[in-house]
Formats: C-alpha cells, structure tokens, sequence
C-alpha cells in the first residue's frame, strides 16, 4: 500500500550511546565497517559491530555533533550489551563511552514537518543542523522523503501531526534498511542485509573485528545471502526462520526485522538464500507455514565483486 507520512514520530525502540574524546572518530574508525576518521559534520554513516567472525552484533547510524562528540544511534535493546563490548576495545585510546539515551530526544521526521528544518532533496546519511538539533536523511518510504532528528532532551520537536511509532517502525521496513534488534544479534554478515549497497561498509579501510570475514565475503565468491522485503498475511518476528517449500528440514532464511502494515498483515525484512528467492514459494516458520510474497526492494544493489 502506499501511505503518505506526514509529522513527527517518537522512536522508543532506539537509544544514543556518545563517543567523547579527541580520539572518538579514530577509535570507532577501527571498530566499526564504515569510515569515521573522515567523518564530517554534513554526513551520517551507518555501520555495523561485527564480533570475529564477522556477525553483526549491532547496527549503527553515526554522526558528529562536535569535533571530538560521536552519537551512536542503535536498538535500545542491544545498547547495553554494545557498550559494555564497545567499552573494553578503549583501551588507552582518549575516548570515553557512554548511554546517553537520557540526553536526548530522537524522532522521525517526513512531510512537512521535514521540509520546515531540513528543505530540498538530499542523499541518505546527509546531515544539517537545525540549531542544536541534527537531522540525518534517511532510506525514503516509497519516494517519500524520510529523516532522523536528534536533539538535546528539552528541545522542541519540529511542528507537525503525530506519527504513531508502530507506522514508523513500519516505514523503517519498508526503506529496506534493518537495524539490528537483539533477537538477530550476531545472525548475519553485513552483506546478508544489504549493508554494502546502502552505506553500511568501507572496503578500503583498514581492519576491525570481523573485516577479513566481510571482505572475503565480498571479493571471494557470489554473495549467498541478501535482504530481500516481504509481506504476510499473518504476524511476523525479527528471528522467525523462513523456509522454501521444496526444503522442509533446513529453514533459507531468518527474518531480521517486521512491523505491522497500515494495509493489514506484516512487512519484513528477510535475509534469504538467493537461490531460495529465486525458487520462490517461502513460506514462515515451516514450509507448510503462512506464505511470504516478495516485495521489490527500494534500492539497486551493488553487483558482486
């Protein structure tokens, strides 16, 4: 369906943690898939936390508010957990971390209520300051432009309708990029979600945990796994197994994130064997289970290396 957004929209399900200290940018840099050393005030990044094999244990949107101050926004549900595991990475680095969801107020932002404080046509990950407030343009909904707004806590939210957070959750899907919940914690290499194709991976840089796994990934081979968007009549779940009809013992997939559609029944992102895609016929939860209709993603992505 096609549902046109317009207002602002609280976001329970995420938090902040703030990167502070003149080494911030070159720490996250050596941590994270995407590049932060060159991390500028016009531009977010989005970036995953991968262990050593390679597994995303957190999905992140970065973005400098000061010179040495990066905010992280991530799930709430896996913010402790990243931190405690960010934390003991610091090592004598001169950066300091902490939960600082308290601090600030996050929303979503489409319409009119996006044009008033950050006008025009923007890439994704773009980022102007509205004045305290940062606004990171976003994966659109269908064409619809789309963006992120931080703030500190106390400041007013740009004017507009009310958004319910369960809609945005679901434009959140649609945009087809997935934020890691705990559910699907360290279920999938970066390119099992697309992460390549839409800013979520540097290639060039120089290591972090994981790296040697996403770039053989990348440069060995056809990339197995792919996010692909999907509706059900019936409930979906982040960690759900999807399964292809003519493989009934071994599940094809894993559902990585769902919201409820306004229309009825369940969007979802699915990383899916893409010789599953291709054979069609997926079913959740068991082969025999509710079926599972292919939508088209919103993006191209990136031929394989």
């Amino acid at each position: 369906m096609t549902l046109h957004l317009n207002g602002t929209a609280p976001l329970p399900h995420l938090g902040v943690i703030r990167v502070l200290g003149e080494d911030a940018a070159t720490f996250l840099h050596g941590q994270l898939t995407q590049d932060f050393a060159l991390l500028g005030p016009a531009e977010a990044r989005l970036a995953a936390f991968c262990n050593a094999k390679g597994r995303m244990q957190a999905s992140f949107i970065g973005l400098q508010r000061e010179p040495n101050e990066i905010l992280l926004v991530c799930s709430r549900d896996l913010l402790a957990a990243t931190l405690k595991r960010l934390s003991m990475f610091v090592l004598r680095a001169k950066a300091k971390l902490s939960d600082a969801s308290g601090d600030f107020t996050l929303r979503g932002l489409a319409g009119q209520a996006l044009q008033a404080v950050q006008p025009g046509s923007h890439a994704p990950w773009f980022v102007t300051a509205a004045g305290a407030a940062r606004v990171v343009r976003l994966y659109p909904l269908d064409g619809q432009p789309r963006a992120l707004w931080i703030a500190p806590a106390g400041e007013p939210a740009p004017a507009g309708p009310g958004i319910d957070a369960a809609v945005w959750q679901w434009s959140e899907v649609r945009s087809g990029v997935a934020t890691l919940s705990a559910p699907v914690a360290e279920a999938f290499v970066p390119q099992m979600l697309n992460y390549e194709s839409i800013g979520g991976v540097n290639f060039k840089k120089g290591c972090y945990p994981g790296q040697e796994v996403v770039a053989r990934s990348q440069f060995r081979g056809t990339i197995k796994r792919r996010g692909y968007l999907v509706h059900a009549d019936t409930e979906l779940a982040a960690g759900m197994e999807v399964f292809q009809a003519a493989e009934a013992e071994q599940p094809a997939g894993t559902v990585a994130q769902a919201a409820a559609s306004p229309g009825g029944g369940w969007d979802a992102i699915v990383s899916l064997q893409v010789a599953a895609f291709e054979a069609g016929d997926l079913h959740a939860g068991s082969a025999a289970g509710p079926a599972l209709h292919v939508l088209p993603l919103p993006y191209l992505l990136l031929a394989d290396i």
